[in-house]
């Protein structure tokens, strides 16, 4: 029987990667610079996440991001290149970052397949500054992974960005990446351990009376004032017997949402922001930019009869469409603002496991002269999860809520080198903290809203995420 021998290892012994190193190292020592250089290759299919398990290491950062409906996965580990900032400048100063660094990479290998080449991924959070003094996360992070994995169509592929200087050691970074490779192409798909039963102690910091209380208080305010929606989160914190297995639960999360984008994001410390979200902010492919308006909700029903009433509640009830046609407004006139020409395509629902939603998708053109973070700074946040006008919903959501929403309801996302991109919005999400986790979901609040409905909506988005924890 003859072993075909693996398509990468025929890769780095390329005499040309080699050549093309120490092309560029010659290149560092004249100029006595540094070069990031950005190695694309094909590797035999592996599961993303079960590379971000076995490939991480507990001071490093890393990003999880996949899309089963477009069958795609990524994993992004360690960091050759980060920014992480607070401040009301954050989006233009981390679209200046990913410029200065696309300037210094060259690239090797097969750029014009799918995920190849550098991506950078991005976190946000709600507010440019978080007032809670230890909370985990900065108000932003842009990094260039030392490796990231990924998956299109079942095709895989395996980029390193690696910084090349006067004194690297040219051979041995390439055993090292021969090593990595090896190691990956033992991987497997994931499957979960068998894992011992695990006791929770669930503690809802936000009690019921107080929640509807709030609402309560914000529909005086919807009333009185020029506030016409606001949304309000509400937290539960649980505590285990054991820690929280990350990637256990980022598999429950893509086996129970299947339509949902699945996400996670260390910030290296040993803290981890994961989720499943329904709501894309935007993403562009080819100049080709998507964005979801996405708000009104009704539960899904128990049998197909009492699921058609509920959708058809949802269609037709006005409190619910106007709640939808303030996120629909509030997007075609930001992206108007930029320049763009808007496209509104039908409205549709869209069904999760236990909710559905109203959305409509809008599409646009953008030109090469506006970078995907400026749509996402002139997007962010959203009525869908902040209200409007926004500046008076976020002063209030300061005033209502007690706890920290950090990476809560904020874009998370990758960019590459081309000006493509996909940006989410961080909700039906959880801080995890060893055997502690803090989990996290809103309700949108406009005339007409009932504060117990709402606590329900909320009490439901919570339950499903924590159903997927344990």
């Amino acid at each position: 029987m003859t072993v075909s021998p693996c398509r990468s290892n025929l890769f780095v012994d390329h005499k040309d990667l080699y050549q093309f190193l120490l092309t560029v190292q010659e290149k560092c020592v004249k100029t006595n610079s540094r070069q990031i250089v950005s190695i694309s290759q094909e590797i035999d299919l592996v599961d993303p996440l079960l590379v971000l398990d076995k490939l991480t290491q507990a001071n490093e950062i890393n990003f999880y991001f996949e899309d089963k409906g477009k069958g795609e996965a990524i994993a992004a580990i360690d960091a050759i290149e980060k920014l992480q900032i607070d401040g009301t400048e954050r989006f233009t100063k981390a679209e200046y970052f990913i410029k200065s660094c696309i300037k210094n990479i060259i690239n090797f290998g097969n750029i014009n397949q799918p995920f190849s080449g550098p991506h950078f991924f991005c976190y946000f959070s709600f507010f440019d500054k978080n007032t809670q003094v230890d909370y985990p996360f900065p108000s932003a992070t842009v990094f260039l992974p030392r490796w990231q994995v990924a998956v299109k169509n079942q095709q895989c592929i395996l980029v390193t960005n690696t910084i090349i200087t006067a004194n690297v050691n040219i051979q041995r970074l390439l055993q090292t990446l021969q090593r990595k490779i090896e190691f990956l192409q033992s991987l497997k798909y994931y499957s979960p351990d068998i894992h011992f039963p695990t006791n929770f102690y669930k503690k809802s910091i936000t009690n019921a009376a107080k929640f509807k209380s709030s609402v309560a208080s914000a529909l005086e305010k919807i009333r009185s004032s020029n506030l016409r929606k606001i949304v309000l989160a509400d937290i539960l914190d649980v505590k285990s017997s054991n820690h929280f297995d990350l990637v256990k639960s980022l598999d429950n999360l893509r086996q129970i949402h299947q339509n949902c984008y699945i996400f996670s994001t260390s910030n290296g410390k040993g803290q981890n922001f994961i989720g499943a979200s329904p709501e894309r902010l935007i993403s562009i492919n080819n100049q080709q930019l998507i964005t979801d308006a996405l708000a009104g909700s009704a539960p899904r029903g128990k049998t197909p009869a009492e699921d058609a009433a509920n959708a058809n509640h949802l269609l037709n009830s006005e409190k619910e469409r106007h709640e939808h046609s303030l996120v629909l407004d509030f997007i075609t006139q930001r992206l108007s603002q930029l320049g763009l020409l808007p496209q509104i395509l039908a409205p549709r629902l869209r069904q999760l496991s236990n909710i559905q939603h109203l959305w409509t998708p809008i599409s646009a053109r953008v030109p090469p002269n506006i970078h995907p973070l400026k749509i996402v700074a002139q997007l962010h946040p959203t009525p869908a999860v902040a209200g409007a006008a926004r500046d008076v919903a976020c002063a209030e959501i300061r005033r209502y809520e007690s706890f920290e929403r950090g990476l809560y309801a904020a874009p998370l996302g990758w960019i590459d080198s081309h000006g493509n991109c996909e940006f989410i919005v961080g909700i039906r999400s959880a801080l995890i903290d060893g055997d502690r986790a803090r989990l996290y979901a809103g309700a949108g609040i406009v005339a007409g809203s009932d504060p117990d409905r709402e606590f329900a909506e909320v009490q439901l988005k919570l339950q499903a995420l924590l159903k997927a924890l344990v």
